[in-house]
């Protein structure tokens, strides 16, 4: 599947039949432009199932020389429609209308009506924390006091200027978080979790250094929300997740004693119930897990955020990473192939364009998961094989390298094991090139590569010694982070029992819940 890429073609796309709606009535609100050519063009993109230049030049009146010309005036006029259409919807917008009317009538020399729409954005600024808006406020007002007679009251000046630097203060505190969060959530896009002694190291001295000091009790809701943001992301690389499903529980937590922000920020508020998700499933807490996956899929349905192209991607991209990790839990692998993958490819494949690479592989991963846990070999190698062959190199590595270990495993399963030295050693240089080469992916690689000297007496043999091997490496602090992705034990014992490797799971499961019980 192409990806395409015109920024028109996907803006039109993105838009709700609210939107389209609006922009027609915004477009054509002047008479002359019922017939122009931008509007014309705007028809026949929104008809288009994929762009191409050459039937919109077949289909309109519209030049080759003009093309250019008219997709810019139409991107330009498409968003002047949206931004006029939520303005009431954004508080950010409304903050940011009131400061450009107020720069108006300051520029009209009407000083006084400029204050009253600063003051109306400074009450809205505050009620929502928008800290950095409300400083330019801030300072529009001290410029207009500084400068001009407005009869204001005699320590207005003084006010201002206290604000400010309290402002400032805030802000660096602000600031120093939301990097931290940042700066973390690279780290981890770019090498995944610790590897070893020193990258802990490194992590802890690195989160020191940077965390500032504060006291909880005086945090308003951004600091707190960077803070517990932060710190997901310090104990998610170092895989303490326990710590990291305390702090994401915070996370959600401070969104449902704000309500009010889950419209501002509703990105960050899925966010957080992600990775809570997400936690649960690696602490293998199953039943914790299926009550916050609920929770969850009721706050999607109560439409409390704000719906955008933006949170629909990510609602399918959680929904469905959650609903398929919940068939791996319980190891109805096949229940998921017929229950879940229909509906997961049609919205897919609806909202392809839009989707990051990188969510594009994990969702490829999880796929092709599913199918390996179900006996399905070759859907699995075909989705593995798409992972394997993006040549991006902002792909989590982790992602690339569970890949490439259960290509390895799908193939042998299979039976499609020619060349099968030839797919080893590809492995293997690719381990190398990653520098991700660590103990449990050394041994798995070895086991495949004797595996094709073993006679057929000798081979279950070498798969109990191979998972007696690995087992003690399950909850190593930095080896572990293999069996994240894949559960390299499961297959093993299904190997050695001769049995399904979903019988294998769901066994485990039902004795895990037995217990529990």
């Amino acid at each position: 599947m192409s990806r395409k890429n015109d920024k028109l073609f996907l803006l039109i796309k993105s838009l709700s039949k609210s939107e389209k709606i609006h922009f027609k009535l915004y477009a054509k609100r002047i008479k002359t432009n019922k017939k122009a050519k931008f509007t014309n063009l705007f028809e026949k993109m929104n008809k288009m199932n994929s762009y191409n230049d050459k039937k919109i030049l077949n289909n309109t009146s519209i030049s080759k020389k003009q093309l250019s010309n008219i997709k810019a005036h139409l991107f330009k006029q498409i968003l002047i429609s949206l931004n006029l259409q939520n303005i009431e919807k954004n508080n950010d917008v409304k903050i940011l209308n009131y400061i450009n009317f107020a720069k108006i009538l300051y520029n009209k020399g009407l000083y006084i009506q400029s204050l009253k729409f600063l003051k109306k954005s400074k009450i809205l600024a505050r009620n929502e924390y928008m800290n950095i808006i409300l400083l330019e406020v801030i300072e529009f007002e001290k410029m207009i006091e500084s400068q001009h007679i407005t009869r204001s009251i005699h320590s207005k000046s003084g006010d201002l200027s206290l604000e400010s630097k309290e402002l400032i203060e805030q802000l660096k505190c602000q600031n120093s978080f939301s990097n931290l969060s940042l700066e973390l959530y690279g780290l981890y896009l770019k090498v995944g979790y610790v590897r070893n002694e020193k990258d802990k190291i490194f992590i802890e001295s690195y989160f020191r250094t940077n965390l500032p000091k504060f006291n909880i009790k005086y945090l308003n809701f951004y600091e707190k929300l960077y803070l517990y943001q932060a710190r997901v992301w310090y104990h998610h690389i170092q895989q303490d997740f326990i710590m990291c499903y305390q702090f994401s529980k915070k996370w959600v937590k401070l969104f449902q004693i704000n309500k009010n922000k889950k419209k501002v920020l509703p990105i960050s508020y899925l966010k957080g119930y992600h990775h809570l998700l997400n936690t649960l499933f690696y602490l293998n807490k199953y039943y914790q897990f299926i009550k916050i996956l609920a929770e969850f899929e009721e706050e999607v349905k109560k439409n409390d955020f704000i719906l955008n192209v933006n949170t629909e991607v990510l609602i399918f991209l959680y929904k469905y990473t959650n609903i398929i990790n919940k068939h791996y839990m319980e190891g109805t692998f096949s229940e998921g192939i017929n229950n879940v993958i229909p509906s997961l490819l049609k919205e897919f494949n609806r909202l392809y364009n839009l989707l990051d690479i990188h969510y594009i592989m994990i969702i490829y991963y999880k796929i092709a998961c599913l199918y390996f846990g179900s006996g399905d070999n070759k859907n699995a190698i075909l989705y593995l094989v798409k992972i394997m062959s993006n040549k991006q190199t902002n792909i989590q590595k982790d992602l690339q390298c569970s890949a490439r270990l259960l290509y390895l495993m799908a193939c042998y399963d299979s039976g499609l094991d020619d060349n099968m030295d030839g797919k080893i050693q590809s492995a293997y240089k690719f381990f190398i090139k990653m520098d991700d080469w660590y103990i449990v992916q050394k041994k798995i690689i070895f086991f495949f590569k004797k595996l094709g000297n073993l006679y057929p007496n000798q081979i279950t043999i070498q798969f109990k010694k191979l998972r007696d091997k690995l087992l003690k490496y399950s909850f190593h602090p930095y080896e572990k982070r293999t069996f994240l992705y894949l559960d390299i034990i499961s297959w093993l014992t299904s190997k050695i029992e001769n049995k399904p490797i979903e019988q294998i799971i769901k066994e485990k499961f039902l004795l895990r819940d037995s217990h529990i019980r």
